[in-house]
C-alpha cells in the first residue's frame, strides 16, 4: 500500500464535551460497534474501559485522556477519550493539539454548557475540524433544535443539521439521514443491527424537505459547484453531497450535526460513518511548521514516510510495568524500535526502546510507527510533555504547547519519615505527568506547597499519592494563589556594590517599570544604547527580574502583568560580574514595586449553576453574599441557569452549601477566567494575615 493510499484510511480524532454529556459512554459504544470489546462497559457501574483509573471509576468520571484504536469499514480510528471537568482541561488541550479532527458531544438536555464553549474554544484555538453529537435522546426535556440553535449563537458556529430526529425523549425512535433522505428506526438496544432503514414516516416528511432544503442552501453558501446545481435546480448525488461536507468541515466553515442516544445504542454508526466520511485524514490538513534550532529557519514536515522523521511528545504516563510512558504523535518519516533519536527541545539523544500501540491502559508492541501514527513509546528518559523528537540528522522544533497557570494551593507534609522520600518521587513523576500540577518548596516554613486547577485536581493527586505510591501525607485547607502587580509607572534605580580586599562587586541599573496588559505576565526588554551595561550581562539582569518577581512587597506573592525596561546602568571592568547585576537588578525590581502603588488580585472564576427554579430566589441570595457578579439566566426545561464570574477564594466549599440549599438537585461548574483587583478592605485582611504568618515563622 502507497504511504498516500495508507494515510487516507487514518483519522486521529478526540471526543470532547461538557463534563456528564456522555463522552466515555459515546467512545465505548463506538468500540463495542468497531468490534474492539465484546462487552459494553457503562461509567455508572464503574466498568467503562476508557476510564481505567480507580479514581475515574469510583467518581464517575475521566481524568485523564485514554488512548484507543479501532477499524470501522476500511478506516483505522485512533480515539482520545478527554476529560470533561474543567480540572483536567490541559488533558483536553494537548490532545486537540495532536489530533485531527474531534466529535464534540453535546447534551439534548443541557445544550451547549460553560465546559462545552471552552473545549470549542480550544478546538478553535488548533484549527480542529469537528462533528457534533447531540447525545441523550431520549432523556425528559430533550430538544435537538434548541440545541442547534445553541451551537449557533452561543458557539458561533455554524451547524449544518445532516440528520433530524424521530420523536424526543421516551419516544426516540431514530433518525431521518437529509443526504440519503431515508428513515432509521431502531427496534431495541442491544443488537449491532436492531434497526431498519426504511421511507420517512408520513408525518415528518414535509419536515425532513424542508432541512434537506436547508442543507442545500447552506452547502451551496460555502461551495460553488453545489451554489451552480441548486441555482440551475439540478440534483445532487449523496456522494457529491458528502463529498461536498467533508471539503466544507475540513475548512472548518460547517459542523454536521448528528444526534443519537449512546446509552440506548442509537446514532453509533451514523456517528461512525460521519468520523470516516468527514473528518479529516493526516493527509487534508496543512502540514506541519517548525523551526531549525541552528538557524532559527522556518522547517515544513509533509505527512510522509519519506520525509524525516518528527514528532511531537503530548503526554507523559507513569507505567508500573514499564517506567515512562511517552504518548507521540508522528507527523513525518518512520520510527523503528531500536532507534536513536534526538529531543530538539533539549538538544539532548535518546534511545526508543519499545514502540506501544495503546488501548486505554492495556499495550500492544508493535515494530514501527509512521507518520500519520499516535503511540505511546517506552526509553525516553529525558523528554517531556510539548518536547519534539527528530530525526539526528535533521533538526526540528515544533510549536510547544502552553499551559494555563495553577490556581489554588496547598501545604502537605508526610506522615512519617519513610514517607519522605516517597513524598518526593510521587510528586515528580506526577508533575511530569501533568504540567498544571506544580510542587514548590517554602523556604521559610519548611513546607513543601502544591499547586493545581482547583479542589477536584489537588484531592485526585493526594489520592493518586495514597493508592499508588503509597504515601501519607497530611494536607491543609487549599490556599488561593494570589497575585500582585503595580497600577503605575515608576523609575528605579538599583545599586550592588561590595568592596572588600581583593576583588568586589559592582552591578548598576536603571529601570522604568509600567503596568503591563492582563496576562501579559512579566516582560523584559533592554533599551540599553552605548554600552552602559555590556551586552553579556543583560540576561543577568533579566534573571534578577523574575526572580525578585517570585516574592511581592505586600504579602510575598508572585508578581505578574508588569513591564520593564532596562534603560540605563553602569559597569566596572574589574569588579562588575553576572551576580552583582543579578542582585542589583532584584533590588531595583523590589524598589519599583514598593513605589508603583502594588496592589494583590485574585483569581476570577466563570461560573455556572443549574437549578430547579423553586431553589432560585435561595441560590442567588447566597451567590450575592460570596462577591459573585450574575451575568445571565437562562431558561432551559424545567431548571435554570445562573452564568457569572466569582472569586475563587469565596468558592471554597460551595458544592456542600448548594447541595444543603436545594436538597441536593442544582450542580455547578467553575473554570478560572482571569485576575481582578482584590477589593481594599478584603486586599488589607490577606496582607495582616500574610504579615501575621511571616512573625510566627520567625518566632
Amino acid at each position: 500500500m502507497t504511504t498516500n493510499a495508507r494515510m487516507e484510511k487514518i483519522r486521529n480524532i478526540g471526543i470532547i464535551a461538557h463534563i456528564d454529556a456522555g463522552k466515555t459512554t459515546t467512545t465505548e459504544r463506538i468500540l463495542f460497534f468497531t468490534g474492539k470489546l465484546y462487552k459494553i462497559g457503562t461509567v455508572d457501574e464503574g466498568t467503562a474501559v476508557m476510564d481505567w483509573m480507580v479514581q475515574e471509576q469510583e467518581r464517575g468520571i475521566t481524568i485523564t485522556s485514554a488512548a484507543t484504536a479501532c477499524q470501522w469499514n476500511d478506516k483505522n480510528i485512533n480515539i482520545i477519550d478527554t476529560p470533561g471537568h474543567v480540572d483536567f482541561t490541559v488533558e483536553v488541550e494537548r490532545s486537540l493539539k495532536v489530533l485531527d479532527g474531534a466529535v464534540i458531544v453535546l447534551c439534548a438536555v443541557g445544550g451547549v454548557q460553560p465546559q462545552s464553549e471552552t473545549v470549542w474554544r480550544q478546538a478553535d484555538k488548533y484549527n480542529v475540524p469537528r462533528v457534533a453529537f447531540i447525545n441523550k435522546m431520549d432523556r425528559t426535556g430533550a430538544n435537538f433544535f434548541k440545541v442547534v440553535e445553541d451551537m449557533h449563537t452561543r458557539l458561533g458556529a455554524n451547524p449544518l443539521p445532516v440528520q433530524i430526529p424521530i420523536g424526543a425523549e421516551g419516544n426516540y425512535q431514530g433518525m431521518v439521514d437529509l443526504i440519503d433522505m431515508k428513515a432509521r428506526i431502531y427496534k431495541g438496544e442491544d443488537q449491532k443491527d436492531g434497526f431498519e432503514i426504511t421511507d420517512i414516516p408520513a408525518d415528518m416528511k414535509k419536515l425532513a424537505s424542508q432541512y434537506r432544503h436547508d442543507l442545500i442552501e447552506k452547502l451551496g453558501e460555502v461551495d460553488e459547484t453545489v451554489m451552480d446545481k441548486y441555482v440551475h435546480e439540478k440534483g445532487l448525488y449523496p456522494k457529491e453531497v458528502r463529498e461536498v461536507i467533508r471539503r466544507a468541515t475540513i475548512a472548518g466553515k460547517i459542523i454536521p450535526v448528528l444526534c443519537g442516544a449512546s446509552a440506548k445504542n442509537k446514532g453509533i454508526q451514523p456517528l461512525l460513518d460521519a468520523i470516516t466520511d468527514y473528518l479529516p485524514s493526516p493527509l487534508d490538513i496543512p502540514p506541519v511548521k517548525g523551526i531549525d534550532p541552528e538557524t532559527d529557519a522556518e522547517v515544513i514536515r509533509r505527512p510522509s514516510e519519506e520525509d524525516k522523521f518528527c514528532g511531537l511528545v503530548f503526554k507523559i504516563k507513569s507505567d508500573p510495568f514499564v517506567g515512562k510512558l511517552a504518548y507521540a504523535r508522528v507527523y513525518s518519516g518512520e520510527l523503528k524500535a531500536g532507534d536513536t533519536i534526538l529531543n530538539s527541545s533539549k538538544g539532548k539523544e535518546e534511545r526508543i526502546g519499545k514502540i506501544l500501540r495503546m488501548h486505554a491502559n492495556k499495550q500492544e508492541i508493535i515494530e514501527k510507527a509512521m507518520a500519520g501514527d499516535i503511540v505511546a513509546l517506552v526509553g525516553l528518559k529525558e523528554t517531556s510533555t510539548g518536547h519534539t523528537i527528530c530525526d539526528l540528522e535533521s533538526q526540528v522544533i515544533l510549536e510547544s504547547m502552553h499551559f494555563p497557570e495553577p490556581v489554588i494551593s496547598m501545604a502537605i507534609e508526610p506522615k512519617t519519615k519513610a514517607d519522605q522520600e516517597k513524598l518526593g518521587m510521587s510528586m515528580h513523576k506526577l508533575a511530569e505527568e501533568d504540567p498544571t500540577f506544580k510542587v514548590t518548596y517554602d523556604k521559610e516554613t519548611g513546607q513543601t506547597i502544591i499547586s493545581g486547577m482547583g479542589e477536584l485536581h489537588l484531592e485526585i493527586i493526594v489520592d493518586r499519592m495514597l493508592r499508588e505510591f503509597n504515601v501519607a501525607a497530611n494536607v491543609d485547607k487549599p490556599q488561593v494563589a494570589y497575585k500582585e502587580t503595580i497600577t503605575r509607572q515608576t523609575r528605579a534605580v538599583g545599586k550592588f556594590i561590595q568592596q572588600s580586599g581583593g576583588r568586589g562587586q559592582y552591578g548598576h541599573v536603571v529601570m522604568d517599570v509600567a503596568p503591563a496588559q492582563k496576562g501579559a505576565g512579566i516582560l523584559f526588554e533592554s533599551k540599553i544604547i552605548g554600552g552602559a551595561i555590556p551586552r553579556e550581562y543583560i540576561p543577568s539582569v533579566e534573571e534578577g527580574v523574575i526572580d525578585a518577581a517570585q516574592n511581592g512587597c505586600l504579602a510575598g506573592y508572585p508578581v505578574t502583568d508588569i513591564d520593564v525596561k532596562l534603560v540605563d546602568g553602569s559597569f566596572h571592568e574589574v569588579d562588575s560580574s553576572d551576580i552583582a547585576f543579578q542582585m542589583a537588578a532584584s533590588i531595583a525590581l523590589n524598589d519599583a514595586l514598593r513605589n508603583g502603588g502594588s496592589v494583590l488580585l485574585e483569581p476570577i472564576m466563570k461560573l455556572e449553576v443549574t437549578t430547579p427554579e423553586n431553589y432560585m430566589g435561595e441560590v442567588i441570595g447566597d451567590l450575592s453574599s460570596r462577591r459573585v457578579k450574575i451575568e445571565a439566566i437562562d431558561d432551559r426545561p424545567g431548571i435554570k441557569a445562573i452564568r457569572g464570574v466569582a472569586p475563587l477564594s469565596e468558592m471554597f466549599g460551595y458544592a456542600t452549601t448548594l447541595r444543603s440549599l436545594t436538597q441536593g438537585r442544582a450542580s455547578y461548574t467553575m473554570e478560572p477566567s482571569f485576575y481582578q483587583e482584590v477589593p481594599k478592605n478584603i486586599a488589607e485582611k490577606i496582607v495582616e494575615l500574610s504579615g501575621r504568618q511571616n512573625t510566627k515563622k520567625e518566632k
